[in-house]
């Protein structure tokens, strides 16, 4: 397969075969970065990370991925201190700072932002987050994370908890699944429920869906709790009903199968109690440093490094 400038828009553009060698590879990455492998792969390129929307790990971590390929990072994190504000269009933005570029990781409000941006640049785009829509990257983490745990992502009972409707974490990971062989327990508000087309989607795969409005975390491997977004809400009324809809404390948890593990993308705010942290059960802070070999591991693919 041809990785060569590959754009990582959506992860509905991958096959089966793409992300599981995705996931081979970061495994790869993981070993070689303990064993100091990897300091020199990406010498002399330079990666532009272009955030017109807050970021922490995202951010941080290609930042991180791409320094400890031996690259460099350009860029900016906050839509006000870049032209935008002039009143600068994204294809002009792009168009420039692919000259300046060898790949650009781009994370924008607007949803369809990171597939228009790869029609008008030279390099290899990356979607780190188009407003409730995708974010294929903390997907390929997510399913790294999983396979780590359990050697497989066929055959899990995989339950995810939250804001469905505009969780475009939630969104690129069903999409992902649809390639395995999953059954999947949908728990939100009425509100907030997963769109229908990604419903319709899973079912003609094949996939067992179940949606409901209770908190049942019984008989699932995967626990994926996602935040409330206060920012994607239209109305803050509506936000207000269902902030603390669902909250996992160790009550919560204590009839969960014992090998069960629980996930999210992060940042989290009321819906994991801290004292959570400490179980077993916790895989959150695992999750979140996966990101580093598998954004390694993308950032060498599309600029052609061997590894």
């Amino acid at each position: 397969m041809d990785w060569n400038k590959k754009h990582i828009i959506s992860i509905k553009d991958f096959s089966r075969d793409e992300i599981d060698y995705v996931l081979k590879k970061s495994a790869l990455m993981e070993e070689k970065l303990k064993s100091g492998e990897t300091s020199s792969l990406m010498k002399g390129k330079i990666l532009a990370n272009l955030f017109f929307e807050p970021s922490t790990r995202t951010r941080m971590s290609f930042e991180a991925s791409m320094k400890l390929l031996g690259g460099q990072v350009i860029g900016f994190d906050n839509a006000s201190m870049s032209s935008e504000v002039k009143g600068e269009t994204i294809v002009d933005t792009i168009r420039v700072v692919s000259a300046y570029s060898n790949v650009i990781v781009l994370r924008h409000s607007v949803e369809g932002s990171a597939r228009l941006a790869s029609e008008y640049s030279e390099k290899p785009i990356i979607n780190g987050g188009d407003g409730a829509n995708q974010h294929p990257t903390q997907t390929l983490l997510d399913l790294y994370t999983i396979q780590k745990e359990f050697n497989t992502i066929d055959n899990l009972r995989i339950c995810i908890v939250g804001d469905l409707k505009y969780g475009r974490t939630v969104h690129s990971l069903t999409n992902g699944l649809e390639n395995y062989d999953v059954k999947l327990r949908l728990i939100s508000p009425m509100e907030l429920r997963m769109p229908r087309r990604i419903i319709k989607g899973l079912r003609e795969k094949g996939i067992e869906v179940e949606e409901t409005t209770k908190l049942n975390l019984r008989d699932c491997d995967v626990i994926y709790v996602t935040r409330i977004q206060r920012e994607r809400f239209p109305d803050p009324q509506e936000y207000e009903r269902v902030k603390d809809a669902y909250v996992l404390d160790l009550k919560t948890i204590n009839n969960i199968e014992d090998d069960a593990i629980i996930m999210h993308p992060l940042p989290r705010v009321t819906e994991i109690k801290p004292e959570i942290d400490n179980t077993k059960h916790a895989r959150y802070f695992e999750q979140a440093r996966n990101g580093i070999p598998v954004r390694m591991a993308l950032l060498c693919l599309v600029c052609n490094v061997k590894f």
